[in-house]
């Protein structure tokens, strides 16, 4: 296994494009002991760790994260089971730029693949999608592009690869790596079975010699096993992450005027992200109309719509052009968006994987997120219909028995948070507050006998041949005429229970059934039944308690505390946004809210400290960090703040190789004797952007004509002040230049730039 130089790749942007590790062609998918042991050196492991920061600009890896990229380096399959939010695409992506080849990964997710490779184009690493998004004449040029060897990733949709000659076509390229996303697809048991994923496991044969990897946030124990035997990964090396997000926070409330409680959480969350899931696509609709006509920025996305329209809907969202999506339950919407702080359930999934996998949408950047679920008991009746719809009685039975379980989990009393890890066979040792609804405020446990005796007795002298809404009928009372006609309101029950709200006999109802005390037949109208424990209830003196019903109100989980700097944690948020649409790129591509915030707390004056923001890489201070550090300095200009003390880490080298294209526009622009506002005007652009332009060009080293601007003599008393100050901060050296030195904050900028430069050129010692 050789390191190939930058100059082996004649044709690719390489500017931040690391080195790659090749394998000699024709070698088997599991490298020779000798070839093992150089994935175990020092040097291999610099390789890693210096494509780690100097692409995607972090120190180190999450969990288990640096395992997974080393085994697949190292030529061995991998089954990597991380939860939502915990970096899987990284363990793909980044062995995709160290392999010699093209890495191919299979998804089903059109909305994820374009967001990734939107994502992977801002750090120069060339990949590319195909799908059924695209026209035929796209798909040629990408296919071309891949044939010259000018992709490292390509996403692909499972049906590609029954096109004729698209396998051949890679074939042909050389695919060292196949990444098989949301794994699950592949089982009868997943929450999202896909049939054409069960014709993956011919790849094998079609490219031997390539690592094979297959990644999944949600799998049971029997999901897992069926994986591996079904994508032919039984010899893979397994990892496994906690599936525990505990910066989520769980909450089940009652359904009672939903959409009220739905508009005031909004309403308390100002500016913050969220996706609010319904069973229908007519619910999407009107609920996503009646928040907007509450004005609330809100979009539908459901598989009803015509392509156009959910694109439009999926790129308001994740530009941060409208505060909240409506999407159906059924329908995946993919979304790579890190920074949604709310998934509300509006109506019951249908199993807790899909729960799991849905309410993950929220918090994927690690900052707390409220995952909230309506729940009432006639959401289970109306998703039986679906279970119905099941083709086989197999799967039949497999879908009535998640939606159980489903059901189960938001009725009970347990610790949701345990409660959902044990679906996984994960043990919970617990957590710090906040951790879900049931912790945060523990229900109150009541003495439920006599109420209950009196819904089993109701039962029995109903004959046991009704549900559970027929019975509380009776105890409250009712006059309707099914009931007087079978002449239950003679009964000695009817009546006993009006003292009790409905919504209350309901609450005891179900905890009954759940618990074991009636059994409820689904397969034949619900019809309830006592059992041998609810007989020990109602004839022997055994004593029930249950979790007292649950109010509406419920406190949300999120810190209101603001960020050590927010009306500038703020500013930046809008320069994000303004690049982002410049770039035509979501805003979380840019920068995610942590490492805005990060800088808000630090106020990094040059480009070596903001390098030392975690999530700044070389790549992206070159194309747009001077403008966050101009932003920063205009803050401490206005307020005076002072950085906050945080631990900081060895900054990278910043690359100058290049500027960006927009630093190159208004730079031409400018050397012909224009000033920064008539740049400004003519560019569109603020005043302060195109100086953020002017330095980045003077730091890679251009020449700009600053003659018409900056005088020597203005240099000079600059250079005087800064020996006495240092450069870090721009306020002192205003303030030692005094108010008659007449100096603007872009004037600084700029020679402090000039100095900088100045000293890198200098000969040593």
């Amino acid at each position: 296994m050789r390191i190939m130089a930058r100059n082996d790749f004649a044709g690719l942007d390489t500017v931040s494009l690391p080195c790659m590790l090749t394998r000699k062609p024709g070698s088997s998918s599991i490298p020779d002991p000798d070839q093992r042991q150089i994935g175990n050196t020092s040097a291999h492991g610099d390789i890693v760790l210096e494509t780690l920061r100097s692409v995607w600009g972090y120190d180190s890896f999450r969990p288990l994260q640096e395992d997974i990229v080393r085994t697949i380096l190292d030529g061995h399959d991998a089954f990597v089971l991380l939860p939502t939010g915990g970096g899987k695409s990284l363990c793909y992506q980044l062995p995709a730029l160290l392999l010699e080849g093209l890495t191919v990964v299979i998804s089903p997710l059109i909305a994820l693949m374009k967001d990734q490779v939107d994502a992977l184009t801002e750090l120069d690493v060339p990949a590319t999608f195909i799908n059924s998004s695209l026209d035929s004449r796209e798909i040629h040029d990408r296919l071309a592009a891949i044939s010259r060897g000018e992709i490292k990733l390509l996403y692909v949709a499972p049906e590609r690869f029954a096109t004729a000659g698209f396998i051949q076509r890679l074939q042909a390229r050389g695919v060292s790596l196949v990444a098989i996303d949301e794994a699950h697809c592949v089982s009868e048991w997943g929450h999202d079975f896909r049939p054409e994923y069960r014709d993956l496991l011919r790849l094998r044969d079609a490219f031997p010699n390539a690592v094979f990897a297959a990644f999944t946030a949600t799998a049971t124990s029997h999901v897992q096993s069926d994986i591996r035997q079904q994508l032919g990964l039984a010899g893979a090396q397994q990892f496994q992450g906690s599936f525990n997000r505990p910066n989520l926070f769980y909450d089940v409330r009652p359904k009672r005027d939903a959409y009220h409680q739905i508009a005031s959480y909004i309403r308390s969350h100002p500016g913050k992200s969220g996706i609010i899931y319904c069973l229908s696509r007519a619910g999407t609709e009107s609920t996503s109309e009646r928040l907007r006509r509450d004005g609330f920025s809100a979009l539908a996305y459901h598989g009803g719509m015509d392509s156009h329209a959910r694109h439009r809907a999926q790129e308001a969202f994740v530009r941060d052009d409208i505060q909240v999506v409506v999407a159906t339950i059924a329908f995946g919407m993919g979304i790579d968006k890190p920074d949604v702080r709310f998934v509300i359930h509006q109506d019951l999934p249908r199993n807790l994987e899909s729960y799991y996998q849905e309410s993950g949408r929220a918090g994927r950047d690690g900052e707390p997120a409220d995952c909230i679920l309506f729940y009432s008991y006639g959401d289970v009746v109306r998703q039986t219909v679906f279970v119905d719809d099941k083709p086989t009685p197999h799967l039949r039975e497999i879908a009535q028995t998640q939606l159980k379980q489903m059901a189960a989990w938001a009725e009970g009393s347990r610790c949701r948070r345990e409660a959902l890890l044990s679906y996984f066979d994960e043990p919970f040792a617990g957590q710090p507050p906040p951790c879900c609804d049931i912790c945060g405020d523990p229900p109150e446990m009541i003495d439920m006998t006599i109420a209950a005796q009196m819904l089993m007795s109701c039962v029995k002298r109903t004959g046991e041949r009704f549900g559970l809404a027929y019975v509380i009928d009776v105890l409250r009372g009712s006059k309707d005429q099914r009931i007087v006609r079978a002449g239950h309101d003679k009964l000695s029950t009817w009546g006993i229970g009006k003292d009790r709200p409905k919504a209350e006999w309901q609450h005891l109802g179900r905890a009954l059934i759940r618990d074991g005390y009636l059994h409820q037949d689904t397969t034949n109208f619900n019809i309830l039944s006592v059992t041998q424990a609810g007989g020990d209830v109602l004839f022997r003196e055994k004593r029930v308690s249950f979790a007292k019903l649950p109010a509406v109100a419920k406190a949300d989980s999120q810190d209101q505390a603001g960020e050590a700097y927010p009306e500038l944690f703020e500013r930046l948020r809008r320069l994000r946004k303004q690049i982002a649409d410049t770039r035509g790129v979501p805003p979380y591509v840019v920068f995610p809210d942590s490492t805005l915030r990060q800088i808000a707390t630090q106020l990094p004056s040059t480009p070596q400290a903001l390098l030392q923001v975690i999530g700044v890489g070389a790549r992206k201070a070159e194309a747009y960090g001077a403008e966050f550090l101009a932003e920063v300095d205009m803050f401490i200009r206005d307020t005076g703040a002072t950085p906050k003390s945080l631990p900081t880490r060895d900054a990278a080298p910043l690359r100058r190789q290049t500027m960006s294209k927009t630093a190159r526009e208004s730079l031409a622009i400018f050397n012909q004797g224009q000033s920064v506002e008539d740049v400004a005007h003519q560019r569109g652009l603020a005043a302060t952007t195109i100086e953020a332009h002017l330095v980045e060009a003077i730091e890679s080293g251009a020449e700009v004509d600053v003659r018409h601007m900056l005088t020597d003599q203005m240099i000079h008393d600059v250079t005087k002040v800064i020996a006495r100050t240092g450069d870090d901060l721009l306020r002192p050296i205003m303030d030692e230049l005094g108010e008659d030195a007449d100096y603007t904050w872009g004037e600084l900028r700029l020679i402090r730039a000039i100095l900088r430069q100045q000293r890198t050129k200098m000969p040593p010692g």
